[in-house]
Order: C-alpha cells, then sequence, then structure tokens
C-alpha cells in the first residue's frame, strides 16, 4: 500500500476553523486527521503541502518511521506549526492502519485498558449564583470533573478585548469558593486562566482560597519558563494542569521529570499525534501523572484522544465541549457523519476499525475559509495582556 495523496481542509465548522488533513491510498483506504494549531490553520496547511512531496509514494503503515522523517529532516526540526502538521498526518495515518488490519486504533497502541473514558465539563456564570447553579446541574448529572469559571460577561459590562489580570483574581476565588461550599467536598473542580497571569498574580490566586477548594489549576502562567513555573509550585498546593501547548515530549520533559504539573493536558493534534503522544504518556506514567487530555477541538480529535486514553493505563479525564453547558459546539453531524458520541458523561470506546469518524468533504469545498482571530486582549493602559 502506498499514499497517493494528502489533502488539506481549513474550514469553517461551528464556531471556528478546523484544519483536517485526508491521507490516501492505493488500496482506496483513507485516513483522517485534525491539526490543533487553532487560528493559524494556512500555516499548517503549508506544512502538510510541504511533507506531502515527499510522503506520496510511501507505506503509510510506517507510521514511526514517517513521523521521524518528518521531525527530523530538516535543519529547523520542531515547532508548534510543523508538529501540528505532523500530527494531522499522523493520526490520518493510524486510522489507516486501523482500517488497513480491521482493528480499533486503540489495538495499536497496546490493546483496550478501559471500557469508557470519563470526560470533564466545562461551565462558567455571569453571577455567582449562575455559577453554582450550572455547576451543581452538572454534579447531579453524575459528571465526574468540572472545570469552572467566571463567563466572559461577568467582567463588569468591559468589552471583551479589555481584561485586567490582578482585578479578576479576587473575585474569581470568592465566587469558586462559594461553588466548593455549595457542592461539597466530593466532586473535582478545577479553572482553566488560560495563561493569563503573572507568577505574583497566580500564587495571590491560590492564596484567597481555603485549601481543597481547588482539584486542579490549568494553565495559569504562560509555559516557555519552566523555572518560573517552579517558582509558582512552591507557592501553592494546588494541583496543576499543564501541557495543552506543548508541541513535542522534550517540551514535556522538564514539567514531568522536575515534578511542575500533576496532570498532563496533552494534545494529540499538537503534541505531535498518536506516535509522539504514547511517548510522553510513557513519561507521565513512570512520573505517577495521569493524562488530563486537551480537547477543544472537532470529532477527529476527540476520537483520536479516546484511542489514547483507552490504550494508556495513567488516564484522569477528557474535556469535552458538548456537555449540557456547551451542547451544540463545533460538531455538526452534517460535518461529521460519524464520529464519537458521547454517552453522558463519557465515550464507550469503540470497536471499529481505524479512528470511528468520517468527515463531509463536500461541505469542507464548498465552504470558504473565514480568517478569524482569537481576542486581543488589552489591558485598560492600553498593553497587551494574554488572551
Amino acid at each position: 500500500m502506498k499514499i497517493t495523496d494528502i489533502k488539506t481542509y481549513p474550514a469553517w465548522v461551528g464556531q471556528r476553523n478546523q484544519m483536517i488533513v485526508k491521507v490516501e491510498t492505493d488500496e482506496g483506504l483513507h485516513g483522517w486527521g485534525e491539526a490543533g494549531l487553532s487560528g493559524r490553520e494556512l500555516a499548517v496547511t503549508g506544512a502538510v503541502n510541504h511533507y506531502r512531496e515527499f510522503l506520496i509514494g510511501r507505506d503509510p503503515l510506517r507510521m514511526g518511521a514517517l513521523w521521524q522523517e518528518m521531525y527530523r529532516s530538516q535543519y529547523f526540526e520542531g515547532g508548534r506549526v510543523l508538529t501540528a502538521a505532523i500530527s494531522a498526518i499522523d493520526i490520518a495515518l493510524y486510522d489507516i492502519a486501523g482500517k488497513a488490519l480491521n482493528v480499533p486504533v486503540y489495538q495499536l497502541l497496546g490493546g483496550k485498558q478501559r471500557e469508557s473514558v470519563p470526560c470533564f465539563a466545562s461551565t462558567g456564570g455571569a453571577s455567582q449564583e449562575e455559577l453554582i447553579e450550572n455547576v451543581q446541574m452538572l454534579v447531579d448529572l453524575g459528571w465526574p470533573a468540572i472545570r469552572a469559571g467566571r463567563s466572559a460577561a461577568s467582567d463588569e459590562g468591559e468589552p471583551d478585548y479589555i481584561f485586567e489580570p490582578r482585578e479578576s483574581l479576587g473575585i474569581t476565588a470568592q465566587w469558586l469558593t462559594a461553588v466548593r461550599e455549595a457542592i461539597g467536598p466530593g466532586p473535582v473542580m478545577g479553572i482553566d486562566y488560560h495563561h493569563r497571569l503573572s507568577v505574583a498574580e497566580a500564587a495571590s490566586f491560590c492564596q484567597r482560597m481555603p485549601s481543597g477548594t481547588l482539584d486542579f489549576l490549568e494553565e495559569p502562567i504562560r509555559d516557555e519558563t519552566p523555572e518560573a513555573y517552579e517558582a509558582l509550585r512552591s507557592m501553592t498546593d494546588v494541583p496543576f494542569a499543564i501541557g495543552e501547548e506543548f508541541a513535542s515530549k522534550w517540551q514535556f520533559l522538564p514539567y514531568i521529570e522536575r515534578g511542575i504539573t500533576q496532570f498532563a493536558r496533552i494534545d494529540v493534534c499538537n503534541v505531535g499525534g498518536l506516535t509522539e503522544a504514547v511517548k510522553v504518556a510513557a513519561m507521565a506514567e513512570a512520573h505517577y501523572i495521569d493524562l488530563m487530555p486537551h480537547n477543544p477541538l472537532g470529532p477527529i480529535c476527540s476520537a483520536a484522544t479516546v484511542h489514547l486514553a483507552a490504550a494508556v493505563p495513567n488516564f484522569a479525564w477528557l474535556e469535552v465541549r458538548v456537555s449540557p453547558t456547551e451542547e451544540g459546539r463545533f460538531y455538526d453531524e452534517d460535518w461529521f457523519p460519524q464520529q464519537p458520541e458521547l454517552d453522558g458523561y463519557y465515550y464507550v470506546v469503540p470497536d471499529g476499525p481505524g479512528l470511528g469518524v468520517e468527515f463531509n468533504e463536500e461541505r469542507a469545498q464548498a465552504e470558504a475559509f473565514r480568517f478569524w482571530e482569537a481576542p486581543h486582549l488589552r489591558r485598560r493602559d492600553g498593553s497587551l495582556t494574554n488572551w
């Protein structure tokens, strides 16, 4: 079997673009992959087209060797654009391999270790009362873990491009403390600060809440400097969930080896696909760290991550954006006629060949790509701050 073509579909699906890749073969089999570099899909398209030039004619079942060739056969290896492209191609190759061997992808990763994949839901509120109500609803529905925070609409009527990190700390801590008091000690609860804080701000935030309020704090600061995270680690006892931006096992390495993170927020569509993801999972397992995968994209990312979650022993919860508080986000059935189906708060691990997902090419060809920018957040003094 040989690769005959690699096609890219940067298409507006739901509320944002998705970057879908199709790998075709001379035996009629095809595989689907997805890249996770949201907002820079055309850059990933260019990288995929470069790889396409030497991948046509290659054996698609040599996933590991092709990964090495894509990553190493250039002077400027690595980086989020290239590994996002590699991720999409790699996931598609696993889809092909599963179909060729008539086995689900998890079988290629060591076999199934769990029958279902538990998920965590995200919710917010424009007021403390609304946040408590939304979290309580998810608790009552049985969700095992909940990521909670203030909705953008709660920022005192400010436009969504104004964000003052220091001003958000006190009120957010107050609301989350109230949520914990309302739901009790049992449910798992965390917050994503989306790398918007400094070390001092993140420490102040944690110190404003009683110990045990949060079970995880996700991405409180930017990740370029592990030493900054080490400093923050020494200032709080809240477990960290870090890694959704990491583009290789090497980026994960200091966070795992130095005990900086307690949950690995791996993104199969950014880290280098399933080939790289299983290596990160093994590194994490050796340090008693569970995976808590990043999954804000579409059904292809969800499907690939479900297979990863099925095959590894060290797993906590999978992010989903189709919980009762976010229902309908990105998952149009016309776009994806075959896709993973959420059953309450978990995915049943599929047993069909490949990933178990299909994409509507005709609709993608007819749908114009839309340029989209994440909010460019600024403080009131006009200076830029992180989104």
